[in-house]
């Protein structure tokens, strides 16, 4: 029997190591390749027939699937779903349209999960520790954090589109095209409705239509009064969603290993229904939009995470995983529960996560406050009709309190969009021009209110001195 020691062990984790690398060069060259061939093909310095093309992308994109391969990394494989389902939309739309129900059983499968693990979370984390206080504390704060940040992203949301004037000039083709499409017109909301949404009626109802924060509220009322019962009683219900809470950790991991089928599904749909020619003469727009939230990461996403002493690389690192999940099927809700595990991670408390991430999906959106600012601004200047800064700021303030609990739908600040225009006077047409390319714009302001929800949990447990991240504990795979 031959001996293998510490030698041998180090050796073959070398070779594995080599494999990887040599994996990722060998993709890295067939990329480039691809993108100069389609350069010289663009610009017509050289002919190239459309199927070799098509070759040369697969070809590449086999490589890619090499390196996913030895890379043995969920993030990874979800990243390379993302192109491969770009390119199946892009080589056979037709094809890809029919793949909507692969994403739709992915986000189906994440919403059960919702409910279970916010209720079993919270539950320990309030009746598990006996601090009724530190709930109060951890909602004041959240709140006064959440309405800074938010504020931030109004303010540079208006400043983007009004730099920009993307709306101004447009196309009276666009016009014409916007009428014909449709979005239902949304059900108006007084301040005493918005309330009355927060608080229960009836928490089965809630679950079944996924309203995450009357879950929230339920959860945190059934935690304080399992404070108040006798030991005999709370121990057994404590225990049962403890052991609830784990399972459905668990459960989300299973979910997980679908997560890559159901994201390139839902790129493959994307790109086969709308096509690339979606953009058009909306690339104002777009690019407004996707540099303002670039800016918004780097003027208060990275000082708030330089305040914290946060280790911005490990951040980015841990939450790569649900951001790229949220990037893909436009909907904050199908990361939560993984955005939950990458902070665990990051050794921020469940309990401080449990009350604090959920919550801030209702009252911390910041790409989509950042959205709602610059589309409302850009419904305007289409429609010819431009607004005194004191009107931009009261329809942006009005889409905030209309906006609250819509991070579990994709595309819902659209509806919402519409209802609030038509309340203002404006007209209607400008946002169905939007509706083209909102996809590619739901993308960003998902991914943007998933890293500020998961940055909201860390602020919230640095200044409960819950954390210190100086003491972090090593990083796993995810």
């Amino acid at each position: 029997m031959l001996f293998r020691g510490p030698f041998f062990a180090i050796t073959k984790q070398n070779h594995l190591l080599m494999n990887k690398k040599l994996a990722a060069l060998y993709a890295l060259i067939a990329v480039a390749i691809v993108s100069f061939t389609h350069t010289l093909n663009h610009y017509g310095w050289l002919e190239v027939p459309a199927l070799v093309l098509m070759i040369l992308r697969w070809l590449a994109i086999a490589t890619i699937v090499w390196f996913a391969i030895r890379r043995k990394s969920l993030t990874t494989w979800i990243l390379v779903s993302m192109i491969v389902g770009a390119e199946v939309g892009h080589d056979w739309p037709a094809v890809a349209v029919n793949f909507q129900v692969l994403s739709k059983i992915f986000l189906q499968m994440i919403k059960t999960i919702i409910a279970p693990l916010l209720f079993g979370t919270l539950v320990v984390g309030i009746a598990g520790h006996s601090d009724i206080r530190q709930v109060g504390r951890m909602g004041w704060k959240s709140l006064l954090y959440f309405e800074i940040v938010t504020t931030f992203a109004l303010v540079i949301g208006l400043a983007a589109i009004n730099i920009s004037q993307a709306g101004a000039g447009i196309d009276e083709s666009l016009r014409k095209n916007a009428m014909h499409e449709h979005i239902e017109e949304p059900k108006q909301q007084t301040w005493q409705d918005i309330v009355l949404h927060v608080f229960p009626e009836n928490i089965a109802k809630s679950i079944y239509h996924g309203d995450i924060l009357p879950i929230v509220i339920f959860s945190v009322f059934f935690g304080i009064s399992l404070l108040m019962v006798k030991e005999k009683f709370r121990g057994p219900m404590l225990a049962f969603c403890e052991s609830l809470s784990e399972v459905m950790f668990k459960f989300t991991n299973l979910v997980m290993y679908y997560a890559p089928i159901g994201v390139g599904a839902a790129i493959a749909f994307t790109v086969g229904h709308g096509g690339l020619s979606v953009l058009g003469s909306l690339l104002h727009l777009l690019a407004t939009l996707y540099v303002a939230l670039i800016v918004f990461i780097l003027v208060v996403f990275v000082p708030v995470a330089l305040i914290i002493r946060l280790p911005i690389r490990r951040f980015i690192r841990e939450i790569s995983e649900p951001v790229s999940i949220a990037f893909a099927t436009t909907s904050s809700e199908s990361a939560l529960p993984k955005a939950m595990e990458a902070m665990e991670r990051m050794g921020v408390p469940r309990k401080v996560i449990a009350f604090v991430m959920p919550t801030g999906y209702s009252f911390n959106l910041d790409g989509s406050t950042l959205y709602l600012a610059l589309a409302s601004v850009f419904v305007s200047q289409a429609a010819g009709h431009p607004l005194t800064w004191e009107q931009q700021i009261l329809m942006v303030f009005t889409l905030m309190l209309t906006s609250k609990g819509v991070a579990g739908v994709p595309r819902a600040t659209l509806v919402i969009i519409l209802g609030t225009v038509h309340s203002f006077g404006l007209p209607t047409w400008p946002v169905f021009l939007i509706l083209g390319i909102d996809e590619l714009m739901d993308m960003a302001r998902t991914s943007v209110n998933v890293i500020g929800n998961c940055l909201a949990t860390a602020v919230i447990a640095r200044w409960e001195k819950e954390v210190d991240f100086s003491k972090l504990p090593p990083e796993t795979k995810a």
